[in-house]
């Protein structure tokens, strides 16, 4: 079949080359001039304010991490030739702050093991901290990872001590799920623990890029499928989409394109316009439209001696400042100084947001002459993954089974991140069938 692909971020990308492994023919169609979607990077040619006035900056448009566990993430980057061992930095899991307090799991070791270990070396909690986390965990445990659909994140957790949900629940919730664990499902919460923390030894690792998002995966598989003389389009927009006698019509800016099967790998908001239209759809578009989305926040700030002690901290948010998470840049293969601020979450005008961030540095990492090189919000970066979530599916038509889609944000075990969004644009390939 003649598989078109709309959409050209992780999700697509991972899509299109199942497609073509199934023998299909590929179309990959990305509305941007460049593929990646809310995981790419950002040429900021002239960025830069004092000191680096006319620098060029090779940003992310936000800071992404993995995680040991993205089984089908760091395989499809073996086999289009991305080696995650020198690509991304392999840390222990680590929410420590710039005093130190916090949870740090020993690398190597079994995963239950590693946890009881942590939890035991923890600075910063007393012994009834660690007693709670303990007997919570094997509460989780016993239960299977499972708990009422209607539970919040905190509703989970009140058997834990402030400290403990504060300087690693809230952190691990707002990281994994982008969403406040006042509002944040209990259930994907404990899936993301049971694969993370209880599943494989080192699945709770911490793999921070070492290059740009674009180098990590969605360049390699442009040039995987250009190399097996399939057709990439940029800048090409679907602006709406029929069917045909024996398939789907497509229609860009510049022409009609005709494809045998669809893989819909846009935004929620492109794939609701576009099958709003169709027949059949009306459920979909309704369980689509209803979700909600969460913003997040990246402040890029430069200053020539900044440098953290790790290459990734913990920051104290909430009333102590918006970010909970800060990057050395300059630790992981970009420029010295650069630092990337973390808002997970988060709402305000961009200038009060990165004026907020530089209170914050100061008060907490003693850096007091940082200058701001940007500030990348994506305003629609994940669904808010709340109690009783419904998700579309796959499979928007019924008995239509060359209309798929795929994302992030389709029904699916994880919440909102790159290995939800590529096993959702394997899976979609998959339901198409081998082609015969």
């Amino acid at each position: 079949m003649r598989v078109a692909v709309v959409g050209a971020g992780w999700a697509g990308c991972a899509a299109a080359i199942e497609a073509r492994r199934q023998g299909h023919q590929v179309l990959l169609l990305e509305a941007a001039r460049q593929v990646g979607g809310r995981a790419r990077r950002l040429n900021l040619a002239q960025a830069g304010a004092g000191a680096q006035a006319g620098t060029a900056w090779v940003l992310d448009n936000g800071q992404h991490i993995l995680i040991g566990a993205y089984r089908d993430c760091l395989q499809l980057m073996r086999e289009l030739g991305v080696a995650p061992e020198q690509h991304l930095r392999r840390l222990p899991m680590a929410l420590c702050t710039p005093d130190g307090a916090g949870l740090t799991l020993p690398a190597g070791w079994p995963p239950r093991l590693a946890v009881l270990a942590g939890v035991l070396v923890a600075k910063g909690w007393r012994w009834r901290d660690k007693l709670s986390v303990l007997q919570c965990a094997m509460g989780w445990q016993r239960a299977g990872f499972d708990c009422p659909a209607d539970w919040s994140v905190a509703r989970l957790c009140q058997g834990l001590s402030a400290t403990v949900f504060d300087s690693l629940i809230e952190p691990l919730c707002v990281s994994a799920l982008n969403t406040p664990a006042e509002r944040a499902s209990g259930q994907v919460f404990l899936r993301v623990l049971k694969d993370a923390l209880f599943g494989e030894a080192g699945g709770a690792d911490l793999l921070l890029p070492l290059t740009d998002l674009s180098a990590l995966l969605p360049d390699a598989a442009v040039a995987w499928l250009q190399a097996q003389g399939q057709e990439t389009k940029l800048g090409a927009r679907v602006q709406a989409m029929s069917r045909t006698a024996s398939g789907w019509a497509l229609l860009t800016q510049v022409e009609t394109l005709i494809a045998d099967a669809v893989l819909l790998a846009c935004p929620t908001t492109e794939a609701t316009r576009l099958l709003k239209p169709l027949l059949g759809s009306v459920a979909w578009v309704q369980t689509a439209s209803a979700l909600q989305h969460e913003a997040i926040a990246t402040v890029y700030a430069w200053a020539s001696q900044a440098r953290l002690p790790q290459a990734m901290l913990a920051l104290h948010a909430g009333s102590a400042g918006p970010a909970q998470f800060v990057f050395d840049r300059g630790q992981l293969g970009g420029p010295a100084g650069l630092l990337a601020f973390v808002v997970s979450a988060s709402a305000g005008e961009r200038g009060a947001l990165a004026h907020a961030v530089l209170a914050q540095a100061g008060a907490q990492l003693g850096l007091t002459d940082l200058e701001v090189i940007s500030t990348v919000v994506e305003k629609r970066a994940t669904f808010a993954c709340i109690p009783g979530l419904l998700r579309p599916g796959m499979q928007p038509l019924e008995a239509e089974q060359r209309l798929q889609v795929c994302g992030d944000y389709v029904a699916g075990p994880y919440p909102a991140t790159l290995e939800g969004a590529v096993r959702s644009g394997l899976a979609a390939a998959r339901a198409l069938g081998r082609s015969t």
